[in-house]
């Protein structure tokens, strides 16, 4: 699994997941916030699977 997910993403996705979570163990929404932590893993795993079928990455490339 090479990294697709960069910084600001990563930071995005880990903040939207912990947000999601935290309004469905509250209760403020319903069942699908727990939806978050999808989100959350791939921020934390720094890979998004969605991004592998259009080539897509937020990453930034390295150049020799």
């Amino acid at each position: 699994m090479k990294a697709n997910v960069g910084g600001v993403d990563r930071v995005a996705r880990i903040g939207a997941g912990v947000v999601l979570i935290a309004l469905a163990a509250t209760g403020t929404v319903g069942a699908w916030g727990w939806i978050g932590v999808v989100p959350l893993a791939t921020g934390f795993t720094g890979w998004c699977p969605a991004y592998m079928p259009f080539g897509l990455s937020t990453c930034k490339l390295k150049r020799d």
